[in-house]
């Protein structure tokens, strides 16, 4: 969740009501006070409201919730004249770009500290660390339209933002703090992401850094708002937050033209919805008028159309408006939670576990029993974790992550054992012998079951503890099976075997190969076995098994 920071003397212009009035209603709109002292509060909202992620957000929704001022926001939008170009060279590497200029600013102490703030939290909610959305903030006069979007060659130089002197765009992954924490996004690239003035001034190397030049200072007047990333939607939603925050401050919004296409157009979203069935959903009775009413409150255009039904405007900063529902979820916030009346369910039933969950929890005791600690791995990996450590070749059933956050988590696991041996090599400096197990999902061409496997490390692990340890699980899950000689190369020849049931593979054992020792940086043996969960009896899923 991201923590935001409300000065009280500059919520109370923007929202124009008290301190005490602010901090007795904002837990109503979504919010979880974490602290409050002297000359501010520190709140925390979920990320799917980033609109509420600045002074400015917040204050417009609190005079909507106090009824100050409700109904659908204006922000109107007048051309500014200013061009962007776009490299098509950047297509296969940063090739999003959105733009606003912002007029008439007027910056203190804590309204720049509130764009600041907000620009990092988008980066965080919007832009999966940057990769997916990166924010440039800079100041409008001290460079020359139009404006360039380019691939540059990785040496050109500039004066990276707190920095004195030139530096390569190389030099600035390696030297800049912040181009170490986000060189993994472009460091692959043959050329990288740069935008510049017509005078070939640097503004910005997105997602990595702005330019000194362009620095934003209270003295700022007018500002260039420049969005890169990979995804279209997000770098819009980014675009129509910052806007309409700066907006809400008292500035004006120009659109600025990116390929013929000028942005941002700020404009509302139309939805038409039903009263009878938020009435249902919420429980409560609700009228056209009355909904009307309520959505007002939270800041939306609506009119009743009939009986029945509620057109709907809905503000360009509220990206989390995906569903009729999301909407009903702001009418419960407008009529507050604490009115909706408690029901008893009208049915009573017992609940029993899953058969999945109840074969999962037997294992589980099962491995305790052996002397096993159970980890946790994350479900998402990477293919050198999962195959090329284990000298496998690549699962043709793997599910890759469309835009990973990043390279340590791109695809979904299709096995837990290279997962349990990647904990081996962090706990390398713990005393031996270790002995861990995993119960978990694994996904296969998006198929999703449970498979289970363990390891035991110490200078004496051999092909019989791992034999004799996946006999004990076997025998106490009551899978009737046979042993075969195997041939994954993740394990040593002659020293491994395949589990089997009615003929078909549900599993392995032995003891690991020296090279994927080596891949993981293990000093000592492992015995290890891998088991699929569907061969247990009572597993749902598995056609032919017992």
């Amino acid at each position: 969740m991201a923590v935001i920071t409300l000065p009280y003397r500059y919520l109370e212009r923007l929202t124009r009501t008290d301190k005490k009035t602010i901090l007795d209603s904002i837990a109503f709109i979504g919010s979880d006070v974490e602290r409050v002292e002297e000359d501010h509060a520190d709140v925390e909202f979920f990320p799917d409201r980033p609109d509420l992620f600045s002074p400015e957000g917040v204050a417009r929704a609190m005079r909507g919730y106090l009824g100050i001022e409700t109904g659908l926001p204006s922000y109107p939008v007048r051309p500014s004249g200013i061009e962007f170009s776009v490299d098509p060279a950047l297509a296969g590497i940063r090739p999003v770009l959105g733009a606003a200029v912002i007029r008439g600013v007027t910056f203190d102490d804590e309204s720049i500290q509130s764009i600041m703030s907000l620009q990092e939290s988008l980066h965080w909610a919007v832009g999966r660390g940057r990769s997916k959305v990166a924010i440039g903030i800079h100041d409008l006069d001290t460079v020359r339209p139009p404006f360039h979007y380019i691939a540059s060659p990785r040496s050109r130089k500039f004066v990276p933002l707190d920095y004195t002197e030139e530096m390569t765009m190389d030099e600035i992954l390696e030297k800049h703090p912040k181009g170490r924490d986000y060189a993994k996004i472009v460091r692959d690239f043959p050329l990288f992401p740069l935008i510049v003035d017509d005078d070939d001034h640097v503004l910005s190397f997105p997602p990595i850094i702005n330019g000194e030049r362009t620095r934003v200072t209270i003295d700022t007047r007018n500002i260039l708002l420049d969005t890169t990333g990979t995804d279209k939607r997000a770098v819009g939603v980014a675009v129509n937050i910052i806007c309409t925050a700066m907006a809400e401050a008292g500035a004006t919004i120009e659109s600025v033209g990116i390929a013929g296409v000028q942005t941002p157009t700020l404009a509302p979203a139309e939805r038409t919805v039903s009263v009878s069935e938020c009435s249902q959903l919420l429980g409560v009775r609700l009228t056209a008028e009355v909904m009307a009413g309520l959505l007002g409150k939270m800041r939306f255009g609506a009119e009743p159309v009939d009986a029945d039904r509620v057109k709907v405007l809905v503000p360009c900063y509220r990206a989390d408006i995906m569903h009729d529902w999301d909407l009903f979820e702001d009418v419960a916030i407008a009529y507050g939670y604490e009115r909706l009346q408690d029901m008893p369910p009208k049915t009573h039933t017992l609940g029993k576990p899953h058969p999945v969950q109840a074969s999962a929890a037997l294992i589980r005791q099962v491995f305790c029993g052996l002397g096993y600690l159970e980890v946790m791995p994350f479900t998402l990996t990477n293919e050198e974790i999962l195959y090329g450590k284990m000298q496998r070749p690549e699962h043709p059933g793997v599910i890759r992550v469309m835009h990973p956050i990043s390279i340590e988590n791109t695809v979904v696991r299709t096995d837990l054992l290279p997962l349990l041996l990647e904990f081996l090599a962090l706990n390398r400096h713990r005393e031996l012998p270790q002995r861990l197990f995993t119960v978990g999902d694994v996904v296969e061409s998006c198929l999703t079951y449970q498979k289970a496997a363990g390891v035991s490390t110490h200078p004496e692990a051999d092909f019989s503890e791992a034999y004799a340890s996946a006999d004990a699980v076997l025998h106490e899950m009551s899978v009737d099976y046979m042993a075969k000689e195997s041939a994954d190369p993740a394990f040593i020849e002659g020293r491994r075997a395949d589990i089997m049931v009615a003929g078909r593979k549900i599993g392995v054992f032995g003891e690991i190969h020296p090279g994927v020792l080596n891949g993981f940086n293990l000093e000592h043996p492992v015995a290890a076995f891998e088991i699929d969960l569907r061969a247990v009896p009572g597993y749902p899923g598995m056609p032919g098994t017992p």
